[in-house]
C-alpha cells in the first residue's frame, strides 16, 4: 500500500475542511515546502495537493505555488483542484508534477478526460469520484459535493477502459476520523480489481489502515492533528 499524506491549499496556505466545507476550514502554522520535506524525511515517496481554492474556482488557482512545490519537494506529488483544459495539466506536468487528479470533469466529459488519459498516459491520470451511499450503492457528487449526480460509481468506472488510478472518497467519512468505509473499498476491489484504488476519507488510526485493503489510502487530517504518526504508516504499509 501507498501512503499518500495530504496537505490542502488556500491561498498558499495548508489547510482542512470538514467535508468539504469552506466554511469550516482549519488552518495549519507549517508552511507548505516544509511539510513536504517532513513527509519525505518521515520515508513517503508521495504526497497528495489540493488547490482548493482550484477546487471551488473550477480552474487552477495556486498553479505558481505548486510548480514550486513540485520542483523544491523530495518526493512526487499528486495533486488535484479545478482542472479543466489540457494545457493546465500539461503545465503542471512540464513543473514536474506526477500524476494530476481529475474529479467532476470525468462525469461531465469523459470523451475529455479519456483523450487526456491517451494523450499523457494512464499511469500519468487519476480518476477521483466522491460518493455518497444511497441505499447501498455509491452515487457519485460533483462541484464540491453540492450536485449530485445520479450516477453510480459502478456506471462512471465503466466510461473509462483504459484508466489506472482510481481515488474514490466517501464524503459522508471525510474529515470526519471515524474510520474508512472498508465495506465498500472491498466491493470495489470486487468488482474493479484492474484498477490500482486509493481510498480517501476516515482514516483514524493505525487500525484504520490494517483494515483496508487498497493499493493506497489518503491521510489527512489524523496526519495533521497528530493521531497518526507517519512513519508508523509507512513502515505498517510497507510490511
Amino acid at each position: 500500500m501507498i501512503i499518500y499524506p495530504a496537505m490542502d491549499l488556500i491561498g498558499g496556505r495548508a489547510v482542512r475542511l470538514q467535508q468539504g466545507r469552506f466554511d469550516e476550514v482549519t488552518a495549519y502554522p507549517t508552511e507548505p515546502l516544509e511539510a513536504l520535506r517532513s513527509f519525505a524525511a518521515a520515508g513517503a515517496e508521495w504526497a497528495h495537493v489540493v488547490d482548493l481554492d482550484g477546487a471551488k474556482a473550477g480552474q487552477p488557482v495556486q498553479h505558481d505555488v505548486i510548480a514550486e512545490l513540485a520542483r523544491s519537494a523530495p518526493l512526487r506529488l499528486q495533486v488535484a483542484g479545478g482542472y479543466r483544459e489540457r494545457d493546465q495539466l500539461a503545465r503542471m506536468f512540464d513543473a514536474g508534477v506526477s500524476r494530476i487528479v481529475v474529479g467532476s470533469l470525468a462525469v461531465k466529459r469523459p470523451d475529455v478526460v479519456r483523450a487526456w488519459i491517451d494523450d499523457f498516459s494512464a499511469n500519468r491520470i487519476v480518476l477521483s469520484l466522491d460518493v455518497r451511499l444511497v441505499k447501498g450503492t455509491p452515487l457519485v457528487a460533483v462541484a464540491g459535493w453540492t450536485e449530485d449526480t445520479g450516477q453510480s460509481l459502478w456506471d462512471v468506472a465503466a466510461l473509462y477502459p483504459d484508466v489506472r488510478h482510481l481515488l474514490v472518497t466517501d464524503i459522508g467519512r471525510d474529515g470526519m476520523l471515524q474510520g474508512p468505509n472498508v465495506d465498500l473499498y472491498e466491493e470495489i476491489g470486487r468488482r474493479l480489481p484492474q484498477l490500482a484504488v486509493q481510498a480517501s476519507g476516515g482514516v483514524s488510526s493505525l487500525s484504520d489502515l490494517e483494515r483496508l485493503n487498497t493499493d493506497g489510502a489518503i491521510i489527512g487530517k489524523a496526519l495533521w492533528e497528530g493521531r497518526i504518526a507517519l512513519e508508523e504508516a509507512l513502515g505498517l504499509a510497507r510490511a
